[in-house]
């Protein structure tokens, strides 16, 4: 007979790629934690030990060597319970993903992961090899040898069974052979990457795992920005037969999260049931993701601020409100400990000091600026108490344009010159810009929206210039939407010029009345094709079918469509040169994380002839 209570603890820990020191302290506190707390059972993420995000470095001898060394450190903290922590494992020449079980001071074997993960942003079969189910191996460790493979583990009358992330999600799942063995608790450590509302989705897979094969399910997710695009939220869910009985509140800006939970295995009744309290609303929780990721972005790549080219306009208006927005939740949760840390500053002392220092936004006026863009810049960049200066590139665009008029002998003009007179602007934009992150060792933030990522709606060289895109993750009607809810909810009042204006480039004349969607769609006509053609893989013609019982106007329509499939197809150059962006729902057409297509194709000649026949 097993013991009949047991206190089981998921800690999440904020993790980097090949940070040792920093892993191994994050570990070893949420094992304290859990100590304090009266753990009997602490279950970690997948592969903390390394880091998850470590990719081609997987491939080498000495990083799986080196994460055993630390395993070996780990040891000793298991003294009087039993720890589960992820590390990679190489074995004759291939890379395993695996979970160490400890128990009082001794490993007792390392399950390895079964399925791995290769849809979406992950590549794991590129880094490892799947396990075979019901195949157990040994290998060398400490003197010994430790067996390894398709485990379950019995400690103090409790059988053990473990799922590695993508595990749970398959058909034929490993939790399906675990059960035939009778084991009581199975746990499943994860690093599942952020999408907005997928949180409920995995709510439900732990819940119905729970139940249908009656046991205790123990899910941790890693946390954080690990390695600059995914970023992680540290959900940790405890369920008994169909019951959840904890979840801690995700995304959290502490390194290290413990939730505890006292379970009775013979009685759920009896088990103890925790508030839930998470907030899955998805403004909310698109804040607390991007906040989050900005955070650990600032403070991992060791920069001591942001800089942003403020057009009034609002993709940049929501860089620079997620900022603020970063800077107050953060010195609510931790204090303004971190950022004299980030700014070498030691004497701040109020979120207040730290926002001119930690963000500096500049209006860049060209002769087509308008004064009601300069006014929502300026009101917006004053109401976040970020550093805000306003000058004129008007005299570098009229430079340029003198030259290359007189290497080319003609004088440009609107009519026959548009694309380079409005390209001229933007890139004018780009070296002082630059310069003032340069000088204040900040990262430079770039604005493009997925929307216009979709089309190359975008100045390469121009708006793109920087090193981190925290939008562009995100379609434009998404954008416009939180926007309003951060001016009427989160008390932004400063977002009340840039709300009441159309999104336009002012890169035209102003007799030459511009806006983004005249240039190109409606943004949620836009969004509706994306759906369509690029996430749901169907062909021109296809999309119109899908689409065209929702429109009015069906020649328009297809006017839309195949504008959409040419500019897709023309601009996969840019997408290729986009920078870095935060991974924040499942529609990301950043081509190095998930949605991979040709530079140079036929541009759909044969499906947009397709697209002109059906009806």
């Amino acid at each position: 007979m097993h013991t009949q209570r047991i206190r089981i603890a998921g800690a999440t820990v904020n993790q980097t790629p090949l940070d040792w020191a920093g892993n191994m302290e994050n570990i070893e506190n949420a094992i304290a934690e859990a100590r304090r707390l009266g753990a009997d059972l602490v279950v970690l993420p997948e592969l903390c030990i390394t880091g998850y995000g470590c990719e081609d470095w997987f491939l080498s001898d000495w990083l799986s060597e080196k994460a055993l060394l630390k395993l070996a450190e780990v040891i000793p903290h298991s003294a009087g319970m039993t720890v589960c922590v992820g590390l990679p494992l190489r074995m004759n020449g291939d890379t395993y993903n695996g979970t160490a079980v400890i128990h009082n001071g001794k490993l007792l074997g390392i399950t390895l992961k079964q399925n791995l993960a290769r849809d979406g942003v992950h590549y794991e079969p590129r880094w490892f090899r799947a396990w075979k189910k019901g195949v157990i191996s040994s290998v060398p460790f400490a003197g010994s040898s430790v067996q390894v493979g398709d485990l379950i583990y019995e400690i103090n009358g409790i059988r053990l069974g473990i799922e590695i992330c993508e595990d749970a999600w398959i058909k034929n799942r490993p939790a399906i052979s675990l059960q035939q063995r009778g084991v009581d608790i199975i746990v499943n450590p994860s690093a599942s990457h952020f999408a907005l509302g997928k949180s409920l989705s995995r709510e439900q897979l732990v819940i119905q795992s729970s139940e249908r094969f009656n046991c205790v399910y123990v899910y941790v997710n890693l946390l954080g920005n690990e390695a600059g695009r995914m970023i992680y939220d540290g959900d940790i869910l405890i369920a008994q037969r169909g019951k959840l009985l904890a979840q801690n509140h995700r995304l959290s800006f502490n390194p290290v999260n413990v939730l505890c939970c006292e379970v009775n295995l013979e009685d759920v009744s009896r088990s103890e049931s925790l508030p839930l309290t998470d907030n899955k609303e998805r403004n909310e929780e698109l804040t607390r993701a991007l906040t989050l990721g900005l955070f650990d972005y600032l403070r991992k790549s060791r920069s001591r601020g942001f800089v942003l080219s403020l057009s009034g306009g609002a993709d940049s208006a929501t860089c620079a409100v997620m900022v603020a927005e970063m800077v107050k939740r953060v010195a609510a949760s931790r204090g303004v400990e971190p950022f004299r840390q980030i700014l070498k500053k030691p004497d701040i002392q109020s979120p207040q000091e730290v926002m001119p220092l930690i963000m500096a936004c500049a209006y860049q006026a060209t002769r087509n600026s308008s004064t009601e863009t300069e006014q929502a810049a300026r009101t917006l960049a004053q109401s976040l108490g970020a550093t805000f200066y306003s000058w004129s590139v008007q005299p570098e665009v009229d430079s340029y344009t003198e030259k290359i008029q007189q290497a080319i002998n003609f004088n440009l003009n609107w009519n026959e010159n548009d694309i380079a007179l409005q390209n001229i602007q933007a890139r004018a934009r780009s070296p002082v810009i630059w310069m003032l992150a340069n000088l204040r060792d900040s990262i430079l933030l770039t604005t493009s929206n997925r929307s216009e990522g979709d089309v190359g709606y975008t100045t390469m060289d121009g708006d793109t210039s920087g090193s981190l895109a925290p939008v562009s993750g995100l379609d434009k009607p998404t954008i416009l939407n939180w926007l309003k809810w951060a001016e009427m909810h989160q008390g932004y009042t400063g977002l009340q010029f840039v709300n009441r204006l159309k999104p336009t480039a002012e890169l035209r004349p102003p007799d030459r009345y511009q806006t983004d969607e005249d240039d190109l769609m409606p943004y949620t006509v836009m969004r509706d094709i994306e759906e369509q053609a690029i996430f749901l893989k169907k062909s021109p013609a296809e999309t119109f079918l899908a689409l065209h019982s929702t429109h009015s106007d069906k020649a328009r329509l297809k006017a839309h469509i195949r504008k959409f499939f040419r500019l897709w197809a023309a601009n996969q150059w840019k997408r290729e040169r986009l920078a870095p962006s935060f991974h924040l729902d499942d529609w990301n057409v950043d081509p190095r994380t998930w949605c991979r297509f040709p530079i140079l194709s036929s541009g759909f000649e044969e499906e947009l002839k397709e697209l002109d026949r059906v009806s």
